[in-house]
């Protein structure tokens, strides 16, 4: 029988791991495993692509407010109640917070073993101690992750290494560039083209590529991501203004159909700032890595397991406008090195980041909670 497992997300609507989420389930042998999925709100873009999948797709409550803790166990007996028939014996959660009371649901449910992906880099809080304390496993998305949260003999011992992984069939470099961007928008085809897939939060740090593109006349910017903050989003539209760049940076909002977008690219940039390292494994770049693009990314966790300085990519500090430019200035004037990056990203992504290799190693972790060979 195959067994059955909970996979649980807040929602499709701002989840912006939803997407790797379904990736994972869509490809798990349903000989081994029988997958549902609970958000807290249905609504999102995806919830089609969940009923598409033909699984079970429930809206319950999987959290509870941990305070007061005094009823902390009896809230979570209650929404653990809405699970128990179907006897779940994996228990997986994308939920991107502290939260700990999940893991009492869980366990209140019957399941034998709850798992947590670590998707950022925050910590501090008690309550991502007592997160990990209840965890039976956890997949951690970054090696930094490893040293610096979870390298103790209490938590060594559950956590795994399970980078994203992207779909090579669908992102690859002989792409058409279908949403003809530099016809629409008016780009002369001797300028250069930037491309940044980032939702539009602070951490992102658009800011300092807006710098960096300011010093270099010639380049136009393709700023794709959905509008999550926005004061952050006037601020940004206020410094294109002020850096008159109203012509060259394009917001161009959500694109669905990434890979036609970074068709149209001559190489990609990711500013994410240093201050809040909030990335777990950015995938975006290794979207833009497997379209056979030029990568730049500044040295955070996360970009820094995916990117070979100077090999698969190029790596600047945070923050550093300066030598963003000088980056972007290279890839212009050095086109055989733009090319052959492009190449060894993507050979990159093939050998270590397929779509493949990230449910093999999902597979590797519940056949081991599960007691068998994987």
């Amino acid at each position: 029988m195959p067994i059955p497992i909970l996979y649980t997300i807040p929602n499709f609507i701002t989840a912006g791991s939803g997407g790797a989420m379904l990736n994972i389930i869509e490809r798990l042998d349903r000989d081994k495993f029988s997958p549902t999925v609970c958000v807290s709100q249905k609504g999102g873009r995806l919830d089609q692509q969940v009923e598409a999948l033909g699984i079970p797709f429930l809206e319950a409550p999987f959290t509870v407010e941990a305070r007061p803790y005094a009823g902390l166990l009896g809230r979570a007996r209650a929404a653990a109640g809405c699970f128990r028939p179907y006897r779940f014996q994996l228990w997986h959660s994308f939920h991107y917070s502290s939260d700990y009371s999940e893991a009492i649901i869980a366990r209140l449910s019957g399941a034998q073993a709850w798992i947590y992906t670590k998707k950022n880099m925050n910590w501090g809080r008690r309550a991502w101690y007592l997160r990990s304390l209840f965890a039976t496993r956890i997949a951690a998305q970054n090696t930094d992750m490893l040293a610096k949260f979870f390298n103790t003999p209490m938590f060594k011992y559950k956590t795994h290494l399970i980078p994203r992984g992207v779909d090579i069939q669908r992102f690859r470099p002989d792409v058409a560039p279908t949403l003809s961007l530099r016809q629409r928008l008016e780009i002369d085809r001797q300028s250069p083209i930037v491309a940044c897939v980032a939702h539009l939060v602070p951490v992102k740090g658009h800011p300092t590529l807006f710098q960096a593109i300011a010093k270099i006349p010639t380049v136009n910017l393709l700023l794709a991501g959905k509008p999550l903050d926005i004061e952050y989003q006037r601020s940004l539209l206020a410094h294109v203004s002020a850096l008159n760049l109203g012509q060259r940076v394009h917001f161009l909002g959500e694109i669905i159909d990434i890979p036609a977008l970074l068709a149209e690219a001559d190489m990609f940039v990711l500013p994410t700032w240093g201050r809040w390292r909030m990335e777990g494994c950015p995938v975006a770049l290794l979207e833009a890595m497997a379209c056979g693009k030029a990568c730049i990314a500044t040295d955070i966790p996360g970009a820094r397991d995916l990117i070979q300085p100077g090999q698969s990519g190029l790596i600047v500090p945070p923050e550093d406008a300066e030598a963003i430019t000088a980056a972007i200035q290279r890839l212009i004037q050095e086109l055989n090195l733009r090319d052959r990056l492009g190449r060894a990203a993507r050979d990159r992504v093939e050998r270590h980041f397929t779509i493949e290799k990230e449910v093999a190693r999902h597979t590797v972790m519940y056949a081991q909670l599960l007691g068998q060979d994987g």
